[in-house]
Parts: C-alpha cells; structure tokens; sequence
C-alpha cells in the first residue's frame, strides 16, 4: 500500500473522496530545481521544512505530506559564453550537478529511488516509495559535442531542453532575441541524437520558431516541462494556443506552471536575491537563514507575481479545455520561482485534486494529468529508441 503522511490539517479541509484520491493517484511533477540546495551545509532532504523559514518547496516530508510521487530533479546550468573555454566550465558543473542529485537520493535509499524508464515509477509506487528521474535544463553544458547526451543518459537524464534564457549552439530562447530562426544546425542533430536515446525533447523556454521545427523534427512527442498560456498571460515564456494545439495533435503534453500567470516583479533587488540563492550551497547556516529572511521580506510587499491559488487554477482548466484532457501534466517550477498564494510550496497539491475533481474530472481524467500523460511520452521514447 502506498505509503502516505498527509498532514491532518489539510485532509480535514479535503473532502474525503478528493482526499482519497490524491493519496491513491501516483503524482509526478516534471520540473524541480530542488537540487540547487542539495549541497547546502546543515539541510537535509529528508527532513520536512518550512516555507516561512527555508527557501525550499520540495523535501522529502512534504513529498509525503503533499503526496508528490515523484518527479524529474534538474541539472540546471546557467547560460555562459559559447566558447571552449565556456563549455568546459558548464560540463564541469552539470556533471557535478548529476553526481550531487544521485548521491543525494541515494542517502534516502528506503524512501525514494532514482529510476529511468516509466514502468519504475509505477513499481516505486507500488513500492511505497518516492521516485526521481534526472533532466537537463539547458543544453549547453554538452559544448558541441553530442555525444555526451549518452553519457548524461547513462547517468538517469531522461528528458532535456535545447536551450534556457538566452540563445545557445543549439537553438533560440524565446526571451532573446534570434539568432538561428529556431534550430541551429548543431540544434537539429540534438534533435535526433535525443531521439535515438529514448530521451524525452521539453521545449519549454525555446523560441516559438524552434519549437515548431522540434514538433516537425522528433520522431516522438514533446513535452513543455514548466510552461503556460499566452492566452491567461501573455509572456515570451508561454506558447500560444495555437501551438499548444499543434502540440496535442502531436501527441505531445504541456505541463502548466505557476510562474508566467501574472507581470514577474524581477526588480534588481529580487535578481540580486535570486543570484545568491543559486550558491547556497556555499554559504553558512546563519548566512542561509539571513537570505531567507531578506527573500520572505520581500516577498511580504513586492512578491514575484502577485496572484494566487485560483489563476493557477484557471489557468490549467483553460489549458485542458485547448490542449484536450490527454495532453496536460504539472510542472510547478518548483524551486525555480515557482509557488503562488494558497500554493506556496507542494504540501498544497491535494487542493489541485480536490479543484479538478470539483469541476467535474473523473478520476482517469485526473491520473493522467498527474502522471499518466507524461508516463506516456517517456513509454514512446523508450520504444523508439529500442526499434
């Protein structure tokens, strides 16, 4: 049976068949920067922690309160300059990044498991334990060589992004300005390199241009792992209807975010904080707990998008209503900005099941948002590498 410690508060304001819902439904989140504090001197991931006193929103006690089954833990790096000297560094610390998920994990071997095909989350569960899979946020630690894809897969990548906020040797952003008109040549070879691996593509923070040439390109569906609508907000960062249409027809599968639902207050004093926060794993004890102060002040009178539980809300059934029920997922962006008022960390993510079951979901409907739409692509992914 699976094993769930949902928090007596919050299952006393569920009802009870929302409740028994979320703690039956095998639930996966498709983008957690959670491993930017793995290295953090005195935190532990098994512990549970606060929001109002730690800057994390995943730990495996909330993994437990909030019944999130599991999820893929990103090796995110930076956008640096696209040189030797540049790609070096970036292999460095992605590499390092990948050891620093799996050790983690592997610390908490009676608890969660780093796995990588779609049929280990579905044993994991029946297990009674967490479950984790590695992706890349940003190609550009593989320089300008793709075989590295294989030794970051060998490693438990199983879904990856071309490119993050600014325009890489693979392809555009959608945040910059372009250089490629989508793919570059390089960009493309990644493409079917990906495809040959059995790794998932996530075109989330691409350019419209090189997500429609990913959608043409791979012989597999896509997923966008933390994205939404231009529709509810209209940002670079989010894929119009149209597309996400386009992405559907494909077989593909948006996983919606809370980020990009209103204007992002990104004011210099919250990039300051944001760079600070990146390099906690450097910090003391008592220089953590002080960002986390001067992060929450902050967040008290300027937070980084002043809206709430329901425009989440609005915006995942908007997404459904376009995209159809088959081709949606959760990717919160947790750890990466991602929360809103009523959804702070992912404790609340039971409300998420109570709100679809309110508004009429049945509970296949529910599972596969959750987990049995992106479970899908990595199944198709997995097959196509092995024909």
């Amino acid at each position: 049976m699976k094993r769930v410690l949902a928090s007596v508060l919050l299952a006393a304001a569920l009802p009870a068949h929302a409740e028994t819902l979320h703690q039956r439904t095998l639930t996966l989140d498709t983008h957690l920067d959670t491993p930017m504090h793995f290295a953090r001197p005195g935190w532990s991931f098994g512990d549970t922690h606060s929001y109002d006193t730690d800057l994390v929103q995943v730990d495996l006690g909330r993994m437990d309160a909030g019944n999130l089954d599991g999820g893929f833990f990103v090796i995110y790096t930076e956008q640096g300059p696209v040189t030797p000297e540049g790609f070096a560094k970036a292999k460095a610390y992605a590499l390092g990044r990948a050891e620093l998920i799996r050790s983690t994990l592997a610390k908490f071997p009676d608890r969660i498991a780093l796995i990588s095909t779609a049929a280990d989350a579905k044993r994991m569960d029946a297990e009674g334990k967490r479950f984790g899979w590695l992706s890349i946020e940003n190609s550009y630690p593989l320089g300008e060589d793709l075989s590295l894809l294989e030794t970051f897969y060998i490693l438990g990548v199983r879904m990856a992004g071309p490119v993050h906020g600014k325009n890489n040797q693979f392809a555009d952003s959608a945040t910059d300005t372009p250089k490629w008109n989508g793919l570059s040549p390089l960009g493309r070879q990644w493409v079917a390199e990906m495809n040959r691996l059995g790794m998932v593509i996530d075109a989330s923070h691409s350019s419209d241009a090189a997500f429609d040439q990913m959608v043409s390109l791979s012989k597999t569906p896509l997923v966008l792992s933390h994205s939404g609508s231009k529709t509810i907000s209209d940002q670079p960062r989010n894929l119009d209807d149209a597309r996400i249409r386009k992405l559907a027809e494909a077989g593909g599968v948006i996983c919606v975010t809370t980020v990009f639902l209103a204007t992002m207050n990104f004011t210099p004093e919250r990039s300051a904080l944001f760079g600070q926060i990146e390099n906690m794993g450097t910090m003391t004890p008592e220089q953590q707990a002080q960002l986390t102060r001067e992060t929450r002040a902050l967040d008290a009178v300027l937070p980084i998008q002043n809206t709430d539980f329901e425009a989440f809300m609005q915006s995942l059934l908007h997404i459904i209503k376009v995209a159809g029920v088959d081709h949606v997922g959760i990717g919160a962006d947790w750890d990466g900005g991602g929360g809103v008022k009523g959804l702070e960390d992912i404790g609340g993510l039971p409300k998420i099941t109570e709100r679809l079951h309110a508004e009429g979901f049945s509970d296949a409907d529910i599972e596969k948002i959750w987990s049995g739409n992106v479970l899908r692509l990595l199944r198709l992914a997995e097959e196509n590498a092995a024909r």
